[in-house]
């Protein structure tokens, strides 16, 4: 994570291999939101909801990308911006939503959980592999990396999770993994937002 507050010059984006993989990846994640929406509603998971929403905010960061791509620093850093607060938005979600469902005492199901994880981490590796080479450019570039690092890592502690919740018959290990993924979207929203800082004085200069 630490990398991703350096101050080297920003480089620009190879736009045209960059905007097929933005995308592939656009595709891959508005889908995996439809499937993994319907299955946390369904499975009783707070963790898998949390992952749905996240594919949604992060086909929204997607589509935003392709719209400022090739723009001058002051726009890329301005979308930046705006994903970074959407990122901290969402990570207090789904804190407030953790504490709903410890309070009701639910418990999910299981092998709803791991199925559908399995299948999240699966788009996920194949999105962050498709965005790796682009993970050191601009503060644009490096939030749309971290969306995708960030969810695989949100996946494997779903399957996680899903063990747990079967070994124990309670719902906490769901709860800890919804904990977990609104860290990781505080964490990495509020990088995201002081880069674009920086990048949005530098282009004022």
């Amino acid at each position: 994570m630490s990398a991703c507050c350096d101050h080297d010059t920003p480089k620009s984006p190879p736009i045209g291999a960059y905007r097929r993989v933005l995308w592939v990846v656009l595709v891959i994640n508005a889908a995996m939101f439809a499937v993994e929406i319907i299955a946390g509603v369904w499975g009783r998971s707070v963790a898998l909801q949390a992952d749905a929403l996240d594919f949604l905010g992060d086909s929204a960061t997607y589509a935003i990308t392709l719209i400022v791509i090739g723009m001058s620093l002051r726009w890329r850093a301005g979308a930046a911006m705006l994903k970074g607060l959407a990122m901290t938005g969402f990570g207090c979600w789904v804190a407030g939503a953790t504490i709903v469902h410890l309070m009701r005492g639910t418990v999910p199901d299981f092998a709803v959980m791991g199925s559908i994880g399995l299948l999240a981490l699966v788009a996920n590796v194949i999105s962050a592999g498709l965005l790796f080479r682009h993970r050191d450019g601009d503060s644009n570039m490096r939030s749309v990396w971290l969306c995708s690092r960030n969810d695989a890592i949100a996946n494997v502690a779903v399957i996680g999770a899903a063990s747990g919740v079967w070994v124990s018959g309670a719902g906490w290990p769901d709860l800890a993994v919804a904990a977990v993924i609104a860290g990781l979207a505080l964490s990495s929203g509020a990088q995201v937002i002081l880069l674009a800082r920086g990048e949005l004085r530098t282009a004022a200069v």
